[in-house]
């Protein structure tokens, strides 16, 4: 896909009269102009900004081609566009996590703090939301972020995963109830995120089992991943006691590891780099004043999106 930057800068209009070569074709125009949504679309759909950024090639490759005459609703046709092919790629990323080592989590984003401030959509993106939204199948995954996070009507989602408006809701109905029953608890206040956030940094900096037995939920579950890559926990790790006895030894043998607390998928994380190096991204999930949530990627591939911002849109 071409960048902003690198994107057709002049082309003849309809009358054959040469556009100003400082302004993009209107197709260009157009795909700059949602770009933001359309990876959004795309990264709730598939958990991974890397296939998400592919998608986004393969929808200006095809949207590039299409009579712009001939379209009533731009976005509404980019979206379509963008639907069928992360569907597509949902499905070949379905037979990758089957032979991936360890636990697959989602790619961790950076994220501005505006992506925060909406409720709806921080609540879509975040490690919690996006494991859960993993359970559903490609059409209900699709139909849900559709439905339920961009609010479409049923019709539109329709003509995108080529299904009834029937379907549609039945699917709707089936995903909704599936992701009521498993979705986070609720919303927690920034003041409540802050003082969690820094009551757990202080405990893993200082390898105070004590002070993180406190601020654990007794529930609580550890996920790493790795991808075979980075050594990381093989399977979910549940309970305070063994979550804090395993961040504690684990971090013992780390020399001089610093934390830095981020926005990361518009909630509360923790990121560790080792000599000046980005080593681990812990997103951290809290409830009631306590983490209940721990989800650690180490895979290096995954960790791309963690140099600058990424902006998402509804």
């Amino acid at each position: 896909m071409k960048s902003e930057h690198s994107e057709p800068t002049h082309t003849d209009d309809t009358a054959g009269r040469p556009i100003d070569a400082g302004r993009p074709d209107p197709a260009t125009e157009t795909f700059v102009a949602h770009r933001n949504l359309l990876f959004t679309v795309a990264y709730e759909m598939l958990g991974s900004a890397a296939d998400a950024e592919d998608v986004l090639q393969e929808t200006w490759l095809r949207w590039a081609g299409v009579d712009l005459d001939a379209v009533r609703d731009r976005r509404a046709y980019l979206v379509r566009i963008t639907t069928r092919q992360a569907l597509t790629r949902l499905r070949t990323l379905g037979r990758r996590k089957e032979s991936y080592v360890g636990t697959w989590l989602p790619e961790p984003l950076l994220t501005a703090p505006d992506v925060a401030e909406d409720v709806e959509l921080a609540d879509s993106v975040s490690m919690a939301m996006l494991l859960v939204m993993e359970t559903l199948s490609p059409s209900e995954r699709a139909v849900f972020v559709l439905r339920e996070v961009f609010g479409l009507d049923y019709e539109e989602i329709a003509e995108a995963v080529d299904k009834s408006p029937a379907a549609v809701r039945q699917i709707a109905h089936r995903a909704r109830a599936h992701v009521a029953a498993r979705r986070p608890r609720g919303t927690v206040s920034p003041n409540e995120t802050r003082e969690a956030l820094d009551a757990f940094r202080g405990a893993v900096e200082t390898g105070d089992l004590q002070s993180l037995l406190d601020i654990l939920a007794p529930d609580v579950v550890l996920l790493g991943d790795g991808g075979g890559v980075k050594q990381a926990i093989l399977r979910p790790v549940v309970g305070a006691d063994k979550v804090a006895r395993l961040l504690v030894g684990g971090l013992g043998k780390v020399s001089a590891p610093t934390f830095r607390p981020a926005q990361v998928n518009a909630g509360p994380a923790l990121v560790l780099r080792l000599e000046g190096a980005l080593d681990t991204v812990m997103a951290v999930r809290i409830d009631d004043g306590l983490i209940t949530g721990l989800y650690a990627v180490r895979n290096p591939q995954k960790l791309s999106h963690m140099r600058q911002e990424t902006s998402l849109r509804r």
